[in-house]
């Protein structure tokens, strides 16, 4: 299995099949390219630090984290690296695509009316104002339309380029 594989156990509890993590990865080295020529920035260590410890508390305890770790396979290391690949390409997609994207006031107020509320409700809690949740709101709704432009973009990308897999010994 790939670190991408141990990575998804981690964050989903399963892997991906190995065809759709092949899929992943050729729709990585994509972006990779991209980003490189672009010449972004690569992240910090403390950019990697805030987004392993913004991971750790996604868990309900450090023990689950740790435990889930553990089942996943995943090292340390490993966990950084996959990490700091993760944020040099989100960096790079929302480099690209995030001046192109205009959040109307009206999503806003849908989104709000739609998923907040009844989120909130569904809890028993008293949903936050829309004011309190509109920055929220809006960078919700951006990170969904910087994520639709990119599998757009990467489907455009696929569809012009050319990739041989060729499988190693005793492989199908």
């Amino acid at each position: 299995m790939s670190d991408l594989g141990h990575y998804q156990i981690l964050m989903d509890g399963k892997a991906e099949s190995d065809a759709k993590i092949l899929d992943l990865l050729i729709d990585e080295w994509i972006v990779r390219n991209e980003a490189t020529v672009s010449r972004i920035a690569q992240p910090t260590e403390d950019d990697v630090d805030r987004s392993i410890a913004r991971l750790k508390r996604s868990f309900s305890s450090p023990e689950e984290f740790e435990e889930r770790r553990k089942q996943s396979g995943l090292s340390d290391d490993a966990l950084r690296r996959l990490t700091r690949s993760q944020i040099y390409l989100s960096n790079y997609l929302d480099t690209r695509f995030r001046a192109s994207i205009q959040v109307e006031e009206k999503d806003i107020e849908d989104f709000y009316r739609t998923r907040v509320v009844p989120r909130a409700e569904s809890r028993g809690q008293t949903p936050p104002t829309l004011e309190a949740a509109h920055d929220f709101i809006q960078e919700a709704l951006v990170q969904r339309a910087i994520n639709e432009q990119s599998e757009k973009w990467l489907k455009e990308s696929r569809a012009r380029i050319h990739v041989d897999i060729l499988l190693g010994e005793g492989q199908k």
